[in-house]
């Protein structure tokens, strides 16, 4: 999963190194714990962008 997402920051121009990742899902992880309900937003962010870059990997394959 964590390589999908590098991969899709990578095209719309965002570079994010392993570890820095790995300690955002960390903290997430610790949010999502500590609140639960918070869960939800997560979630909804984590589609939104998978979305996002979605479409971004499809316009770009439909330029090229």
């Amino acid at each position: 999963m964590g390589e999908t997402i590098e991969k899709g920051l990578k095209k719309i121009g965002v570079t994010v190194s392993k570890p820095v990742l790995a300690l955002i899902a960390i903290i997430f992880g610790i949010l999502v714990i500590a609140f639960p309900d918070l869960l939800q937003w997560i979630v909804g962010l984590y589609f939104i962008i998978q979305g996002l870059l979605f479409f971004a990997d499809y316009f770009e394959l439909r330029k090229g």
